[in-house]
């Protein structure tokens, strides 16, 4: 394990080594030296190791960078703190810097290149990763599955390409591609804080996508990348084709990256599929290139096409019929289709009682029997993986409404069902 853990560090360290001259940062000067006037102009006077720090470079290159500046009298300066020069931008400097932040507003870390994020990608691919039944039983600990779907899941995983999850509604696909992403997330990514492009600047990373590791390595590297956990992005009905493409803020003028690039190197789950905004044929047109070639075209406002990595675990989740949804072209392309049915009893049982662990109810097992027959022979309803937790919120509820504790029984379970199923044939009126 020690091998293991000190090979994935010197894979960590190796494409990362920071930067020490401007030619090595792999973006134009002119972007940096932008960047820089736009820095001081929004925050006032610095230091050149401030700077550094907000640039996220090397003393030693924006030494370099503000060496030029003050060459174009773009900026001065204006006191030592020993040998650290103080300096604030200029009258022509600010008149500079104005025009800058017309173009665009991004200030903060400087952007890598694009073939830098593209070569970094892939090498973090999750067709890289091979997951082995250990791995998948802790990711899946929390759930009650068959050993059968344990096995496709695991397979699906070191495809590292896409799966199928469908079935009646309720019966836990979201939690099971939720908890894909588990399975996946024992080795940490870099994600770019941005990309630049063209020069246009790309936002990548975003903290309420990505995860951020704290691991010592990140000391000897390059701070405009930020060691995370693999992504784990799901989106459902909210979903339009627009978020899959590059989003141009029109007040800052810089881009947001779509959801797929969020998702790089992780997990993208598409929930609900079928449901969207977007209609399924469009969103599989959109993707059918990308889930075979693993790489996406998005469009910058001037037209210019980008290639980017489409390298990432795409998770569908519907409880239509994929036939209905899907031609045969687009199915071949995704590998594993697992159907997610009804539970077996012994399965209930054992959703119950976990249930009733993490609410502190008392676990029985004759009523449980009871709701069983009444789900299935009564109510002519399948068992599903959602009617444990459900039916033992509604006494919950219930209990709480009264002032009483919540206790699993006879009675309150009956009123649980009365309240949660919507029996076949009822009329409406009566």
């Amino acid at each position: 394990m020690a091998h293991k853990y000190a090979v994935e560090t010197e894979l960590l360290r190796g494409p990362l080594r920071i930067p020490e001259t401007v030619p090595e940062v792999g973006v134009r000067k002119s972007i940096l030296e932008d960047l820089a006037l736009k820095t001081l102009y929004v925050t006032g006077p610095l230091s050149i190791m401030e700077l550094a720090a907000m640039m996220r470079l090397t003393f030693r290159v924006v030494d370099e960078l503000v060496h030029r500046l003050r060459a174009e009298q773009l900026c001065e300066v204006t006191g030592m703190s020993g040998n650290v020069a103080h300096i604030a931008i200029s009258s022509r400097g600010r008149a500079r810097a104005m025009e800058c932040l017309s173009m665009n507003q991004y200030v903060g870390s400087a952007p890598v290149s694009l073939d830098s994020y593209k070569r970094q990608v892939e090498e973090q691919s999750v067709r890289n990763l091979q997951v082995h039944l250990p791995e998948i039983q802790r990711a899946f600990c929390h759930l009650v599955l068959d050993s059968a779907t344990l096995k496709k899941l695991g397979t699906a995983l070191n495809s590292g390409s896409s799966i199928f999850l469908y079935g009646p509604a309720g019966t836990g696909k979201t939690s099971i591609a939720m908890a894909l992403s588990r399975a996946v997330a024992t080795d940490p990514v870099w994600i770019p804080y941005a990309v630049e492009v063209e020069g246009q600047i790309i936002s990548v990373y975003d903290p309420q996508v990505h995860t951020k590791v704290a691991d010592p390595v990140t000391d000897d590297s390059d701070t405009r990348w930020v060691l995370c956990r693999r992504p784990m992005m799901i989106v459902g009905g909210e979903l339009t084709i627009e978020m899959l493409e590059l989003q141009l803020n029109q007040i800052t003028k810089f881009y947001s990256a779509p959801v797929q690039m969020k998702a790089n190197n992780g997990v993208l789950v598409i929930d609900d599929f079928g449901r969207q905004r977007v209609r399924p044929e469009e969103l599989l047109n959109r993707w059918i290139v990308p889930l075979d070639r693993r790489i996406d075209f998005l469009t910058l406002a001037g037209g210019q096409t980008v290639e980017i990595p489409f390298e990432m675990f795409v998770v569908f989740a519907t409880n239509l019929d994929p036939s209905t949804l899907a031609d045969a072209a687009f199915l071949r392309r995704i590998q594993t289709k697992v159907r997610v049915g009804a539970v077996s009893p012994e399965h209930f049982h054992e959703i119950s009682r976990r249930i009733c662990d993490d609410f502190e109810l008392q676990y029985d097992a004759p009523v449980i029997d009871e709701l069983i027959d009444t789900i299935r022979n009564k109510l002519k309803e399948p068992l599903r993986a959602c009617h444990p937790r459900d039916l033992l919120n509604q006494i919950r509820w219930a209990a709480s409404y009264e002032g009483n504790v919540a206790t699993l029984d006879r009675d309150a379970l009956a009123a649980a069902v009365d309240a949660y199923f919507v029996p076949e044939g009822q009329d409406p009126d009566n």
